[in-house]
């Protein structure tokens, strides 16, 4: 399959399914069994405010960058000003929501506000940016952790479990990427010093992470977060301790993947793995032949349909041998952002920048 034949169907999927809702934010997913869609959630239009914008500037097609624009309209709707925080879900709390906060969603939300910062040089993007970035200091911070999630209004944190993003992690350096970002682009000292401890916690503390449990299931489902640690790293590669923890998460993930796909296998840890190994061709030998396996079996994860609510994005996973009924919009951000980089990958002489990653 060519990276245009993902991409376009994949596009007007996102633009034209009904998975972005009339209020610009995005459902979790859609439930092909069903026939409904999710609630909105305001970590899924984080992702989808990054993706739209990726795609306007790979494509060239202005309706990508209207959508991201209207996805950032939202986020902006769903910041709580006297909270200083976005909830979960949107409306929150609703009968299908608790009123709950996510470190790790904060920060997705706050990078889909850059990502269509740098296009709009709306200065209101920017000032919520940093304004949710200090929060997230403000509100999680237990140092050296941070708490995974709140409990709105009174902002206490939840109890923790043996359950990933109900635990604090290496993943978390994934969101900490807003700290870095926002101190990148305004010069400020107290989130960059964060980062930096975010940094520093997770590169100690993350090979504990995998397997982590004995059920493979979980193992598998583990593997998607782990991979946000990796993604953590690509800005500061040069590092030689990221360097040397980023080559062996490459290895880890990749076996793991292998031993378990044939039972569970999700279409985003493919995703996030192709990207992985792109980013990290600086500091590990490019496996050629297990990328373009990868490829080859992500893409096996777009869906091909006569309803539009499903044609053109990408299932959530594959168990036992049957696709989810899930088409989820993370999923199809990463794997076509995957693929795009995979068909780019040879022409180009060093990866791509941090910032366009998803």
């Amino acid at each position: 399959m060519s990276v245009a034949t993902s991409i376009a169907p994949a596009g007007r999927w996102l633009l034209q399914s009904g998975i972005q809702q009339p209020s610009g934010g995005f459902a979790r997913y859609y439930d092909a069994e069903s026939g409904k869609y999710r609630a909105v959630s305001t970590e899924i239009s984080g992702y989808a405010a990054s993706a739209l914008t990726w795609l306007s500037n790979v494509t060239g097609d202005e309706a990508y960058l209207a959508a991201a624009r209207k996805t950032a309209c939202f986020l902006v709707k769903a910041w709580d000003a006297d909270l200083q925080t976005f909830p979960f879900e949107h409306p929150s709390p609703s009968p299908e929501s608790e009123h709950l906060a996510y470190f790790f969603d904060c920060g997705i939300i706050v990078r889909g506000l850059l990502a269509v910062w740098r296009e709009t040089r709306d200065e209101q993007l920017l000032h919520l940016a940093s304004a949710a970035a200090h929060g997230m200091l403000a509100d999680f911070r237990a140092r050296p952790e941070y708490h995974p999630i709140l409990a709105l209004p009174d902002k206490s944190p939840l109890p923790r479990s043996d359950q990933w993003s109900r635990s604090p992690g290496c993943y978390q350096l994934k969101s900490a990427l807003a700290w870095h970002d926002v101190a990148e682009i305004t010069g400020d000292s107290a989130l960059q010093d964060a980062w930096l401890e975010m940094l520093n916690e997770a590169i100690a503390s993350h090979a504990s992470f995998l397997p982590g449990v004995d059920c493979q299931h979980r193992v598998m489902d583990r593997l998607h977060p782990y991979c946000y640690f990796l993604e953590g790293l690509t800005p500061e590669l040069s590092r030689p301790e990221c360097a040397t923890a980023y080559a062996k998460g490459l290895s880890t993930i990749s076996g793991l993947l292998r031993n378990i796909a044939p039972v569970f296998a999700r279409s985003d840890v493919y995703a996030q793995l192709l990207r992985a190994r792109i980013y990290g061709a600086c500091v590990s030998p490019f496996d050629t032949a297990a990328a373009a396996e990868e490829a080859e079996a992500l893409a096996g994860f777009q869906a091909t349909d006569d309803d539009s609510r499903i044609n053109g994005g990408f299932y959530f996973g594959r168990r036992e041998g049957r696709m989810s009924t899930h088409v989820n919009p993370v999923s199809t951000a990463f794997a076509i952002q995957a693929l795009q980089m995979w068909q780019q990958y040879g022409a180009e002489s060093k990866p791509p920048c941090s910032r366009i990653l998803i």
